[in-house]
């Protein structure tokens, strides 16, 4: 090959191949999703600002538990888990538990209730240790 070839190769414009306008589509926005009302309620009795916003919903199909990690303006993170979908049977401290200490860990959120019990939660598993005792159930992203 002769370098006037070599450098003359250099200088040639690309090749364009198809329509180089094509409209690519940015990427939707996501709409945010309030927090169950009776957490609204919650977190409203025991002092902290709302709106909240979900960040996470979670189901159990085993033992029908949903679990929520929203978030408030403030960018603080709650943890709310209950047995009900049925908001008429949703009872604090009953059938439901509300957090307020919680922080992102690894791949999820983690929170501690003031009885030393610990809960983890990301899209894919719920890990409770009650008393020492770890239990892990499989969730479902909703």
């Amino acid at each position: 090959m002769s370098a006037g070839l070599v450098l003359g190769s250099r200088h040639e414009a690309p090749q364009r191949t198809g329509d180089q306008t094509s409209y690519v589509p940015t990427e939707p926005s996501a709409v945010p999703v309030d927090c169950p009302e009776k957490m609204h309620e919650t977190a409203k009795t025991v002092g902290f600002y709302l709106p909240m916003t979900q960040l996470l919903k979670v189901r159990s199909p085993e033992s029908g538990l949903t679990v929520w990690i929203c978030t408030n303006q403030d960018g603080k993170l709650f943890y709310q888990a209950n047995r009900s979908d049925d908001e008429e049977n949703w009872v604090e401290g009953k059938t439901a538990l509300f957090l307020s200490d919680v922080i992102r860990q690894d791949d999820g959120y983690f929170a501690k209730a003031a009885d030393g019990n610990t809960f983890f939660v990301n899209d894919q598993r719920l890990e409770v240790v009650r008393k020492g005792k770890r239990e892990t159930t499989t969730v479902e992203p909703e």
